[in-house]
């Protein structure tokens, strides 16, 4: 079988550049092909914020790349790999490369005041808006039909995935993510006999979409998911489910709800 190309995305560690290294040596050895530009392959080694950099890496090719994670300090949610167990995983990799496993991501389009020309964002984990130290005030609509007037600090916005990430911290719930759904959650919302919301998470679906039409305002900050961008002139930010899908290699695939306890819970 012939090798595959792969490309490596460490963060800065030293153990993490160790290990890059090392993995970088056995797939040269197995017939692989380092390939920083058009890999079939994606080998994140680090922890979820270095997985979450791969993705925006390679968003624009997520039809032709799978990803695969090796963590190299705390358990996380994306990767499936120790550093300890390389040789397994090269070995696992030459010899069953058909094997994966697709989360839906979430669509973020931001429409302006000044007539600029919209901008398009995938995330992966989830996106916020906040407006500074002041109370944000905005519109909520599923569909067509306004939903809630929100008024608080700001709106956590998460796929399946990112469920378990801030939105957890706000009280969101922690979604499958075989569920082809987003969830927003409100963070820190004004509910008293002036100002009234929903108050709870509520998940949508993925033939619906969510509108936030904001008071007008230049401090807006709207994060997806690690990188934070600051925006004048929002007139309005629309999520949906995207039709892009992110692949990741299950050659040894960690289910889902036991991420969840390991990373919560721990052993009973």
């Amino acid at each position: 079988m012939t090798g595959i190309k792969v490309a490596i995305i460490n963060n800065q560690e030293e153990k993490s550049m160790l290990v890059t290294k090392r993995l970088t040596e056995l797939l040269a050895q197995s017939d692989n092909t380092i390939d920083q530009e058009n890999p079939e392959l994606v080998i994140s080694v680090g922890g979820d914020g270095t997985l979450l950099s791969a993705f925006h890496l390679f968003s624009h090719r997520l039809a032709e790349v799978r990803f695969l994670g090796v963590h190299t300090g705390h358990l996380g949610f994306y990767t499936d790999w120790r550093d300890y167990e390389l040789e397994e995983l090269v070995d696992t990799l030459c010899n069953d490369r058909q094997k994966s496993v697709s989360y839906p991501l979430l669509d973020v389009r931001i429409t302006y005041t000044n007539g600029k020309s919209e901008k398009h964002f995938l995330a992966l984990n989830e996106s916020t808006i906040k407006r500074g130290n002041r109370t944000m005030v905005a519109d909520i609509s599923i569909k067509e039909d306004l939903f809630e007037k929100f008024r608080g600090d700001g709106l956590s916005i998460s796929t399946p995935t990112g469920s378990t990430a801030y939105n957890k911290s706000v009280g969101g719930a922690v979604l499958h993510p075989s569920i082809n759904a987003f969830q927003l959650a409100e963070i820190a919302s004004l509910n008293n006999r002036v100002f009234r919301t929903l108050g709870s998470p509520i998940i949508v679906g993925d033939h619906e979409w969510v509108k936030v039409k904001l008071q007008a305002s230049t401090d807006y900050l709207v994060t997806i998911d690690q990188f934070t961008i600051e925006q004048e002139e929002i007139d309005a930010i629309y999520y949906r489910i995207a039709d892009e899908r992110i692949h990741f290699a299950s050659y040894r695939h960690m289910h889902f709800w036991n991420r969840v306890k390991d990373a919560f819970i721990g052993e009973i």
